[in-house]
């Protein structure tokens, strides 16, 4: 028999949600799929509706901080759970997954006043963040590119500049801003801030939507001319941006890469469904050497990330987050996404293609999933500079975990 997936120690807690999770997902998510992905009205209300019930059933903001409802403390035990919520791309609202982030951002680091006019509302499901820091013209994944500025004045922060492939651009009540608030006289890590701008202020301008693989994904471009927000609502300290831009780049791919998993081992469980199906016994699917590659080949990608994240999310929790580890997780999490969407569209033929199975829509996060937050070059870089230069000082690198 096959080692479960769920072999890696987690909580009690962490286990009984992750099942309340995967039967609320099974029997409520994807029965509704179809139209969630509907524009338009009644696909909103829908979702607004399975969000009350999320609710009631104590399943909404599972990692939001333990202050603030949140039910696990752990970003390691929190792995269980994430990939039950991650199965299905409509989660991210339902569960407030895509807000946990922000969650912990503005709990860490916001100010009282943060805390109860923008932290706590987003709690309640009143308000809704978006995070402003790539830009058109410029690369997202190099900060001192950034040419947003926000000049303190009065006792307010004066903003000016432009964002793009911002989430949930559309519907969001407030954006963290990344913006330059020293001259290219000071060093970067003292040259960055991070305000918060609520989206109904004057200056503020939703410019387009941004299609993403001929779908829309509430990805937008937005601008800031002569945008005014009071002086508290910095976060963190003034010039502290960089840093936090690293600390929220960090704890974000983790996250997503847990929701990369999940997805991926749907596309793998489709795949057993599809290899004994009465279509799958009747091409012998089971027998064709090139179909158990498949799985061999999913299953490898799918065990190796979810260690890699599990190790990855130890060091967040020890507070000694290990870039390289996180990186890396990042990057195997997607990789195990595109393989088993991949796959899983390869079993399905052309019905994989069309509407009649979520695999369409799964493969095309599977690739997106290779540029967001870090497209792969970049990390590939990055990674491989540090694994260097840590062999300038040391004989051997210490794997131990």
């Amino acid at each position: 028999m096959l080692p479960a997936f769920s072999e890696i120690s987690h909580t009690e807690t962490a286990r009984a949600l992750a099942q309340k999770v995967r039967k609320f997902v099974d029997e409520v998510i994807i029965p509704n799929e179809s139209q969630l992905s509907q524009p338009g009205e009644q696909a909103l209300q829908l979702q607004s509706d399975l969000v009350q019930q999320a609710r009631r059933d104590g399943l909404y903001g599972l990692f939001y901080p333990l202050s603030h409802g949140g039910k696990i403390a752990s970003l390691e035990d929190y792995l269980l759970v994430a990939e039950q919520e991650g199965r299905t791309e409509f989660s991210q609202a339902i569960f407030a997954t895509h807000t946990a982030l922000d969650a912990h951002m503005l709990s860490r680091f916001g100010n009282e006043v943060i805390q109860q006019q923008f932290l706590q509302p987003m709690v309640n499901g009143e308000a809704l963040p978006c995070y402003g820091m790539t830009e058109p013209g410029q690369s997202g994944s190099i900060p001192g590119l950034i040419t947003t500025t926000a000049n303190l004045s009065n006792a307010c922060w004066h903003i000016n500049g432009r964002k793009w492939f911002i989430s949930n651009a559309d519907r969001a009540t407030f954006m963290t801003v990344l913006a330059r608030t020293a001259g290219k006289e000071k060093p970067l890590n003292q040259a960055l801030s991070m305000i918060i701008v609520p989206v109904d202020t004057p200056g503020f301008r939703i410019e387009r939507q941004l299609m993403m693989m001929g779908h829309a994904c509430g990805q937008g471009e937005v601008s800031l001319t002569a945008v005014k927000v009071p002086e508290h609502y910095l976060i963190g300290r003034c010039g502290g941006g960089l840093e936090l831009m690293s600390k929220r780049l960090g704890l974000g791919r983790l996250l997503r890469a847990m929701s990369w998993i999940g997805l991926a081992r749907r596309c793998m469980d489709s795949m057993g469904e599809r290899v004994h199906s009465a279509r799958g016994k009747l091409g012998l699917l089971a027998e064709k050497q090139l179909v158990r590659q498949h799985f061999f080949n999913t299953y490898q990608a799918i065990a190796s990330a979810r260690e890699l994240i599990r190790i990855a999310a130890r060091g967040v929790d020890a507070q000694c987050p290990d870039e390289i580890a996180i990186n890396v997780a990042k990057m195997a999490a997607s990789r195990a996404l595109c393989t088993a969407a991949d796959s899983a569209m390869q079993l399905y033929g052309a019905e994989g293609l069309s509407d009649l199975t979520p695999l369409y829509g799964i493969h095309r996060i599977a690739r997106t999933s290779r540029i967001l937050d870090g497209n792969d070059e970049s990390l590939i870089s990055s990674v491989g500079r540090r694994l260097i230069s840590h062999y300038e000082h040391h004989a051997v690198y210490p794997f131990e975990s």
